[in-house]
C-alpha cells in the first residue's frame, strides 16, 4: 500500500522527467540562444512592461488592454512569488537533466513551483486579450514562447510552467472587472436663446481680474484689439473685486457683461449678470476655465464669434447659502455656484490631479492624485440631508458631470436642473483600506464607500468642528451649515453654435 501511495505521489515527477528528456534530446542550434534571450527578456516583467508602454501610445482599446494586462500581471506575480513559492517548495532541474549548452546560468534560487515567468506572460496576454481579442491573439505566441523557454533552459519543470500559466490566466479573469470601461459621455446639448449681437464689442462691458491665472500685461491690449468698442475695467489687486464687477455691469449702455478671470471671478460676475438680466460673456482668463470650457469658449476667437453673432444659451445656477459663526447669531453668506462645490479633501485631489495631468494624462493622474490624497487624509463627520456620515469627500456639481466616478471632468448639459451629489464615505470598517483598494482597482464608482445621486436641494451640517467649504475654487472657512438649491435657466451666456 505504501508503494501505491508513492507511485501516486510521483506520477507528476515521472511526467516532468519524461517531457524534460524529450527537450534534452532536441538537437542544439540557434533556437537555444533565442529561447535563452526570450526568457531573459521577461525577467521582472520587462518584456510585458515594454509592450504595455508601446500600447499606451494608442488611446482607446489598446491603452485599456495594456492597463488590464499589467494589472493581471502584477496580481499573478504577487500571488506566485509571495504565496505559492512559499507553500510549494521544490528543487529546480539539475544540470544533468539538460545539455550544458542549454542550461540557464546562473539558475534562480527560489522554489521551482510555480513558474513566475509563465504566470506573468499568460496573465498579460490573456488580460490584454479580454479587452482586445486580436491583441491577445498576437501576444499569445510570445507568452507561450516565454513559458516554454523556462523548460528549454532548465529553469523549471513542465508542471511548474503549467501551474504558473493557470495562475496567470486566473489572475486575468479575476481582474477583468477592475478598471471597467467608462460608459460614453453624452453629446453636448444646449438650450439656445437670443442675446444682443456685439460687433466690435459695442455694448459690452468687460471686467478683468489681474489676479486671474493667465493675466499678463498684454491682456488688456489683446482684449481691446478684438473688442475695440467695449468698455474694459482692469481690476487691480487692491481693489474690491465684487464692487468693481457691479460698477462695470452698471456702466450706461451696457448690453452684456464680460469677465476675464478664474472660476471664482466668473461666479461673481454671473451673480451680477443674473441680478441685471444681462447675458454673460466668459473669457478664458483663469487657470482651469471650467465654465468657459463647458460653454464652448476655448479661446478669444470663440468668444468674438459668439458675441458678434449674438449666439447664446441658457444655464442653471446653483444658489449656496453658508452659515458661519454662533448657532444663535449666524453670519450668512449667499453665493452663486456655476460649477462645483466641495467639503473635505476634494480641493487637494483636484490640485494634485491638475499638477500631474500634463505628464500622466487625465485617467492616470486622477488615480495617482486620489491615492496620494487619501493615503494621508483624514475623514470629517457631516450630516448630509439629515444623515450622519464620516466623509472623505462631499462633492456637488451644478449639473450632471462625467465620468460618473471620483474624478468628474466634463459637463455636457448646462441646464439639466440637478445637483450632482457624490459622497465618498468612511462609515465602513477598514475605511482607508477599502478606499485605497477601490482606487487601485478602479472600482470607486461601484464601491460601497461611494454614494452617487442627483437632487435639486441639499443641506450639509458640520457635526462638531466647522468645515471648510469650497465654491468654484474659492474657499470659505468656519462654515457650520450650507444649503444648496438650483435656479433653472437663470443665466444667459454666450456660446458659439456648432
Amino acid at each position: 500500500m505504501q508503494s501505491t501511495r508513492h507511485r501516486r505521489r510521483s506520477w507528476p515527477s515521472r511526467v516532468d522527467r519524461f517531457l524534460l528528456q524529450h527537450v534534452s534530446n532536441l538537437p542544439g542550434g540557434s533556437h537555444d540562444v533565442f529561447f535563452r534571450r526570450l526568457s531573459a527578456s521577461a525577467n521582472q516583467g520587462k518584456l510585458w512592461i515594454g509592450i504595455a508602454a508601446v500600447l499606451a501610445l494608442f488611446p482607446g482599446k489598446s491603452r485599456r488592454a495594456a492597463v488590464h494586462g499589467l494589472i493581471a500581471q502584477g496580481v499573478a506575480s504577487a500571488v506566485t512569488n509571495m504565496v505559492f513559492k512559499t507553500l510549494l517548495p521544490r528543487t529546480r532541474p539539475k544540470p544533468e537533466n539538460l545539455p550544458v549548452f542549454r542550461f540557464v546560468h546562473p539558475q534562480p534560487q527560489s522554489s521551482s513551483m510555480p513558474s513566475g515567468h509563465s504566470a506573468s506572460a499568460v496573465a498579460f496576454a490573456v488580460g490584454a486579450g479580454l479587452v482586445q481579442p486580436a491583441l491577445g491573439a498576437a501576444l499569445a505566441p510570445a507568452a507561450l514562447g516565454v513559458a516554454y523557454s523556462r523548460v528549454h533552459t532548465g529553469a523549471h519543470w513542465p508542471s511548474d510552467v503549467i501551474f504558473g500559466s493557470a495562475l496567470g490566466a486566473g489572475a486575468a479573469l479575476v481582474t477583468r472587472h477592475w478598471w471597467p470601461v467608462r460608459p460614453p459621455i453624452p453629446q453636448t446639448a444646449r438650450t439656445w436663446t437670443e442675446a444682443p449681437g456685439l460687433p466690435g464689442g459695442e455694448g459690452l462691458s468687460i471686467v478683468v481680474n489681474t489676479l486671474g491665472g493667465s493675466f499678463k500685461v498684454e491682456t488688456a491690449a489683446a482684449l481691446k484689439d478684438v473688442f475695440p468698442k467695449a468698455h474694459i475695467n482692469v481690476v487691480q489687486p487692491d481693489d474690491d473685486l465684487v464692487q468693481q464687477i457691479n460698477a462695470t455691469a452698471d456702466v450706461p449702455g451696457t448690453l452684456a457683461l464680460g469677465v476675464w478671470g478664474g472660476d471664482g471671478t466668473v461666479g461673481a460676475a454671473a451673480a451680477a449678470a443674473v441680478d441685471r438680466s444681462l447675458p454673460l460673456l466668459v473669457l478664458p482668463g483663469g487657470t482651469l476655465n471650467h465654465f468657459a470650457r463647458d460653454a464652448g469658449i476655448g479661446n478669444l476667437k470663440d468668444a468674438v464669434k459668439a458675441a458678434t453673432k449674438g449666439e447664446a444659451a441658457l444655464a442653471d445656477i446653483g444658489l449656496v447659502t453658508a452659515e458661519r459663526g454662533l448657532a444663535g447669531h449666524p453670519e450668512v453668506s449667499e453665493l452663486v455656484m456655476l460649477n462645483t462645490s466641495s467639503v473635505g479633501l476634494y480641493p487637494n485631489l483636484v490640485r494634485r490631479r491638475e499638477h500631474l495631468q500634463p505628464a500622466l494624462g487625465k485617467p492616470l493622474a486622477g488615480v495617482v492624485a486620489m491615492f496620494r490624497t487619501f493615503a494621508a487624509g483624514t475623514p470629517i463627520t457631516l450630516s448630509v440631508d439629515g444623515v450622519r456620515h464620516k466623509v472623505w469627500i462631499a462633492y456637488l456639481g451644478r449639473g450632471r458631470y462625467y465620468p460618473r466616478d471620483h474624478a468628474p471632468l466634463i459637463r455636457p448639459v448646462m441646464d439639466d436642473g440637478v445637483l450632482d451629489v457624490r459622497l465618498i464615505t468612511a462609515d465602513e470598517s477598514f475605511a482607508r483600506v477599502r478606499l485605497l483598494w477601490a482606487v487601485l482597482t478602479g472600482t470607486v464608482a461601484s464601491s460601497r464607500i461611494t454614494h452617487l445621486r442627483e437632487a435639486s436641494t441639499v443641506t450639509i451640517d458640520a457635526d462638531g468642528a466647522p468645515m471648510a467649504l469650497a465654491v468654484d475654487g474659492e474657499a470659505l472657512a468656519g462654515v457650520r451649515r450650507v444649503a444648496y438649491s438650483v435656479r433653472r435657466n437663470a443665466l444667459t451666456y454666450y456660446s458659439p453654435r456648432p
